[in-house]
């Protein structure tokens, strides 16, 4: 694989990190703020609108620019948003900043996710799709539970001068490693025409799926601070440790699933779907034991992670149309499930259901895509593995 690709997995990194801090620090912002955890959940539904909007509409914006420099443009906007929630103390600008950074990273994620397309060999987008998202589990592993620890020993507003600081290297490891290149789609029509790739059955279908799966994942994971503190008694201190154990899943995770993924994806979105399903019933049901818990996070990071990077994979497979905003589409779908998932899971606790319930949101979620698929399946709109393999094939 090209080195550059692992180069902007760095600048990946410092989004995911941003990203998913919030998990560790959805109580202290509550608190600080005075607004309710439910209120400071809508944080990350913030986020994965901003990068619902910005994926598309980035993405079809910097189709004439020369690859480095929208990575650049997205890069250092999404640094200096950052700064500005660190020093605020409004709840609304915190939100606002959360949307206008996420609308950044959608438009260096889709511009990444296409370079990794573009350069990756025949037959080995899934490989190159887990080295990206990589960088987002690494996050999970060292940048989430060091932005918790930053949270606990000098507040949330630590954390977020933490992702902007991470971003300065980042920014250095895309000036250096991405070359100048100019080819981008010349003519003003080309994402009119690739937004028409949107009209494929199956493409729809892996993007509800996607969009089914990560909503899921963030559905519980958005709350996982208070699951783990008021229902398994957790002590706060071991937050990080707790973090740490989900990140390790999710590595793992997407590193078998980018194996698998060019290979027999049907097979894993299968079995792993239907593991994720009984995981999440399994966590809801067993949340007041802490080494339950714990165990239950590192294999449902790990199974979340692994069927959702080959579904990113998938789309790019599908998306023969749409070489530039195949990436936006695949973003665009994960953080609508990013958006529903903490709100729905916000709703439950708000209806004083308990930090249990969203653990049952995402198991019901999972469960829906599981049906989506097999009615997509029996009515031929699905994929295949033969499907998978004839894409592979005619893919440069």
């Amino acid at each position: 694989m090209p080195f550059a690709l692992y180069l902007l997995g760095l600048a990946v990194f410092a989004m995911g990190t941003s990203e998913f801090m919030l998990s560790g620090l959805v109580p202290d912002i509550a608190a600080d703020l005075r607004v309710s955890v439910p209120a400071a959940g809508a944080l990350t539904s913030a986020f994965a609108a901003g990068m619902i909007v910005g994926a598309p509409l980035t993405a079809a914006l910097s189709m004439r620019w020369p690859r480095r420099r929208a990575l650049l443009v997205f890069l250092v906007s999404f640094l200096l948003l950052h700064v500005l929630g660190a020093v605020t103390a409004s709840f609304e600008v915190l939100l606002a900043t959360r949307f206008a950074g996420a609308v950044a990273n959608a438009g260096f994620l889709a511009v990444a996710v296409a370079t990794a397309a573009a350069t990756a060999p025949p037959g080995a987008k899934g490989r190159a799709t887990s080295i990206l998202l990589g960088g987002v589990t690494l996050a999970c592993v060292a940048g989430v539970p060091a932005g918790a620890v930053l949270g606990n020993l000098w507040g949330w507003r630590s954390a977020f001068w933490a992702v902007a600081l991470l971003s300065v290297p980042a920014v250095a490891a895309v000036l250096r490693s991405v070359p100048a290149d100019p080819a981008r789609t010349g003519d003003g029509g080309g994402a009119r025409r690739e937004a028409r790739a949107l009209r494929d059955p199956r493409l729809l279908v892996l993007l509800l799926l996607a969009a089914l799966v990560n909503g899921a994942t963030f559905c519980t994971f958005t709350y996982l601070a208070p699951l783990a503190t008021s229902v398994a008694g957790i002590a706060p201190g071991w937050l990080p440790g707790l973090l740490v154990l989900f990140g390790l899943g999710s590595f793992a995770g997407v590193t078998a699933g980018g194996r698998l993924a060019d290979s027999r994806p049907r097979l894993l979105l299968t079995a792993g779907g239907a593991a994720l399903v009984a995981g999440w019933a399994v966590l809801a049901a067993v949340a007041g034991s802490p080494v339950a818990v714990a165990v239950l996070v590192f294999t449902q990071g790990a199974l979340s992670f692994a069927v959702g990077s080959t579904l990113v994979s998938q789309v790019l497979y599908a998306a023969t149309q749409a070489p530039t905003l195949a990436g936006s589409f695949a973003t665009a779908a994960f953080n609508v499930g990013a958006a529903a998932g903490p709100w729905l899971g916000g709703i439950t606790i708000g209806a004083g259901l308990g930090y249990r319930s969203p653990v049952w949101v995402s198991a019901a979620l999972v469960a829906a895509a599981l049906a989506v698929a097999a009615a997509a399946h029996l009515t031929g709109r699905g994929p295949t593995s033969r499907d998978a393999s004839r894409l592979q094939q005619t893919l440069p």
